[in-house]
Protein backbone atom coordinates (compact mmCIF):
# COMPACT_ATOMS: atom_id res chain seq x y z
CA UNK A 1 0.00 0.00 0.00
CA UNK A 2 1.02 3.29 -0.74
CA UNK A 3 2.24 5.63 1.90
CA UNK A 4 0.79 9.02 3.22
CA UNK A 5 1.89 11.95 5.51
CA UNK A 6 -0.19 14.19 6.99
CA UNK A 7 1.99 17.40 7.90
CA UNK A 8 0.32 20.55 9.42
CA UNK A 9 2.20 22.76 7.59
CA UNK A 10 3.19 26.00 9.45
CA UNK A 11 2.27 29.64 8.27
CA UNK A 12 5.23 31.18 6.16
CA UNK A 13 6.21 27.44 4.81
CA UNK A 14 6.51 27.17 1.30
CA UNK A 15 4.95 23.64 0.10
CA UNK A 16 8.22 22.67 -1.84
CA UNK A 17 11.45 21.39 -0.58
CA UNK A 18 14.10 23.84 -1.65
CA UNK A 19 13.85 27.83 -2.01
CA UNK A 20 16.66 29.90 -3.62
CA UNK A 21 15.56 32.85 -1.62
CA UNK A 22 16.43 30.67 1.95
CA UNK A 23 12.63 30.61 2.93
CA UNK A 24 11.55 28.14 5.69
CA UNK A 25 10.47 24.43 3.25
CA UNK A 26 9.07 21.23 3.65
CA UNK A 27 12.49 20.21 4.10
CA UNK A 28 13.04 21.82 7.28
CA UNK A 29 10.21 19.85 8.44
CA UNK A 30 10.20 16.50 6.40
CA UNK A 31 13.31 14.01 6.20
CA UNK A 32 11.82 11.32 4.57
CA UNK A 33 13.27 10.46 0.81
CA UNK A 34 10.65 10.24 -2.10
CA UNK A 35 7.55 12.17 -0.74
CA UNK A 36 6.09 14.60 -2.77
CA UNK A 37 3.27 17.27 -1.79
CA UNK A 38 -0.22 16.16 -3.61
CA UNK A 39 -1.80 19.83 -3.98
CA UNK A 40 -0.62 22.66 -2.57
CA UNK A 41 -1.13 25.12 0.78
CA UNK A 42 -0.38 28.89 0.14
CA UNK A 43 3.13 30.16 2.37
CA UNK A 44 0.77 32.09 4.02
CA UNK A 45 -2.07 29.72 4.83
CA UNK A 46 -1.71 26.67 7.42
CA UNK A 47 -2.88 23.15 8.45
CA UNK A 48 -2.98 19.85 6.59
CA UNK A 49 -0.56 19.11 3.86
CA UNK A 50 -0.31 15.71 2.39
CA UNK A 51 2.77 13.84 1.27
CA UNK A 52 3.02 10.76 -0.97
CA UNK A 53 5.64 8.53 -2.19
CA UNK A 54 3.27 7.45 -5.08
CA UNK A 55 3.09 9.26 -8.24
CA UNK A 56 -0.36 7.52 -8.96
CA UNK A 57 -1.92 8.63 -5.58
CA UNK A 58 -0.69 11.95 -5.84
CA UNK A 59 -2.53 12.71 -9.00
CA UNK A 60 -5.31 10.50 -7.40
CA UNK A 61 -5.52 13.61 -4.36
CA UNK A 62 -4.42 16.70 -6.08
CA UNK A 63 -6.28 16.50 -9.32
CA UNK A 64 -9.32 18.47 -9.18
CA UNK A 65 -10.84 16.07 -11.42
CA UNK A 66 -11.24 13.81 -8.42
CA UNK A 67 -13.04 15.92 -6.25
CA UNK A 68 -12.03 15.62 -2.90
CA UNK A 69 -13.83 17.95 -0.74
CA UNK A 70 -11.14 20.44 0.86
CA UNK A 71 -12.45 22.00 4.21
CA UNK A 72 -10.61 25.16 5.67
CA UNK A 73 -10.95 27.24 8.96
CA UNK A 74 -11.10 30.81 8.03
CA UNK A 75 -11.19 33.66 10.11
CA UNK A 76 -12.46 36.63 8.00
CA UNK A 77 -12.34 40.20 9.18
CA UNK A 78 -15.87 41.98 9.82
CA UNK A 79 -19.10 39.96 10.78
CA UNK A 80 -20.25 38.06 8.21
CA UNK A 81 -23.34 38.12 6.43
CA UNK A 82 -26.14 35.60 5.78
CA UNK A 83 -25.77 37.28 2.34
CA UNK A 84 -22.15 36.26 2.17
CA UNK A 85 -22.47 32.65 3.47
CA UNK A 86 -25.43 32.25 0.51
CA UNK A 87 -23.24 33.95 -1.91
CA UNK A 88 -20.55 31.40 -1.00
CA UNK A 89 -22.78 28.20 -0.68
CA UNK A 90 -24.60 28.98 -4.56
CA UNK A 91 -20.95 29.70 -6.10
CA UNK A 92 -18.55 33.41 -5.90
CA UNK A 93 -18.00 35.14 -9.37
CA UNK A 94 -14.23 35.65 -9.39
CA UNK A 95 -12.29 36.45 -12.62
CA UNK A 96 -11.43 33.24 -14.01
CA UNK A 97 -14.76 32.55 -13.30
CA UNK A 98 -17.69 30.81 -11.01
CA UNK A 99 -17.19 28.87 -8.59
CA UNK A 100 -18.46 25.75 -7.34
CA UNK A 101 -20.45 26.05 -4.46
CA UNK A 102 -18.93 25.61 -1.36
CA UNK A 103 -20.71 24.48 2.15
CA UNK A 104 -20.42 27.55 4.31
CA UNK A 105 -21.38 28.11 7.87
CA UNK A 106 -20.04 30.52 10.65
CA UNK A 107 -18.14 28.85 13.47
CA UNK A 108 -16.93 30.04 16.61
CA UNK A 109 -13.05 30.59 16.89
CA UNK A 110 -11.93 26.96 17.16
CA UNK A 111 -11.02 26.60 21.09
CA UNK A 112 -8.16 23.83 19.67
CA UNK A 113 -6.23 26.50 17.50
CA UNK A 114 -3.01 27.17 17.74
CA UNK A 115 -1.53 31.08 18.30
CA UNK A 116 0.13 31.96 14.99
CA UNK A 117 3.61 33.30 14.52
CA UNK A 118 3.44 36.21 13.71
CA UNK A 119 0.02 37.15 14.83
CA UNK A 120 -2.75 38.21 12.08
CA UNK A 121 -3.18 42.28 12.35
CA UNK A 122 -5.90 43.31 14.76
CA UNK A 123 -7.86 46.18 14.58
CA UNK A 124 -9.73 47.13 17.62
CA UNK A 125 -12.82 49.11 15.15
CA UNK A 126 -13.08 45.84 12.92
CA UNK A 127 -14.42 42.49 14.55
CA UNK A 128 -13.57 39.61 12.91
CA UNK A 129 -15.28 35.99 12.73
CA UNK A 130 -14.98 32.61 11.67
CA UNK A 131 -15.98 30.18 8.60
CA UNK A 132 -15.74 26.49 8.13
CA UNK A 133 -15.91 26.27 3.95
CA UNK A 134 -15.91 23.34 2.31
CA UNK A 135 -14.60 23.14 -1.44
CA UNK A 136 -14.21 20.51 -4.01
CA UNK A 137 -11.86 22.67 -6.64
CA UNK A 138 -8.45 24.36 -6.69
CA UNK A 139 -8.31 27.58 -8.21
CA UNK A 140 -4.76 29.97 -7.25
CA UNK A 141 -5.91 31.27 -3.66
CA UNK A 142 -9.95 30.36 -4.23
CA UNK A 143 -10.64 30.63 -0.45
CA UNK A 144 -8.94 33.76 -0.06
CA UNK A 145 -10.43 35.17 -2.89
CA UNK A 146 -14.31 33.92 -2.43
CA UNK A 147 -13.96 35.27 0.86
CA UNK A 148 -12.47 38.72 -0.72
CA UNK A 149 -15.48 39.00 -3.26
CA UNK A 150 -18.25 38.43 -0.81
CA UNK A 151 -16.49 41.35 1.13
CA UNK A 152 -15.10 39.21 3.96
CA UNK A 153 -11.36 39.28 3.39
CA UNK A 154 -9.64 36.60 5.16
CA UNK A 155 -6.74 36.78 7.73
CA UNK A 156 -6.28 33.42 8.78
CA UNK A 157 -6.58 30.86 6.93
CA UNK A 158 -6.23 26.33 8.15
CA UNK A 159 -7.07 23.52 5.74
CA UNK A 160 -8.15 20.72 8.49
CA UNK A 161 -9.31 18.05 6.20
CA UNK A 162 -8.72 16.68 2.38
CA UNK A 163 -10.74 13.59 1.60
CA UNK A 164 -11.20 11.43 4.59
CA UNK A 165 -7.67 12.51 5.73
CA UNK A 166 -8.21 15.30 8.86
CA UNK A 167 -5.39 17.41 10.73
CA UNK A 168 -7.19 15.93 13.87
CA UNK A 169 -4.38 16.76 17.05
CA UNK A 170 -1.63 17.59 14.97
CA UNK A 171 0.30 20.64 15.92
CA UNK A 172 2.40 22.69 13.19
CA UNK A 173 5.16 21.25 12.16
CA UNK A 174 3.59 17.84 13.12
CA UNK A 175 3.40 14.73 11.01
CA UNK A 176 1.89 11.34 10.75
CA UNK A 177 2.63 8.31 8.68
CA UNK A 178 -0.40 6.21 7.09
CA UNK A 179 -1.21 4.35 4.83
CA UNK A 180 -4.57 4.25 2.06
CA UNK A 181 -6.34 2.26 0.02
CA UNK A 182 -7.43 4.92 -2.00
CA UNK A 183 -6.00 3.74 -5.18
CA UNK A 184 -8.18 0.36 -4.84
Amino acid sequence: MPSLLLFNKPFDVLCQFTDDLGRPTLADYISQPGFYAAGRLDRDSEGLLLLTDNGKLQQRLADPAFKQPKTYIVQVEGETSPQALKSLCEGVLLKDGLTRPAQATQIDEPSWLWPRTPPIRERKSIPTSWLQLTIKEGKNRQVRRMTAATGFPTLRLIRTQIGEFQLGSLQPGEMQMRTTNLLK
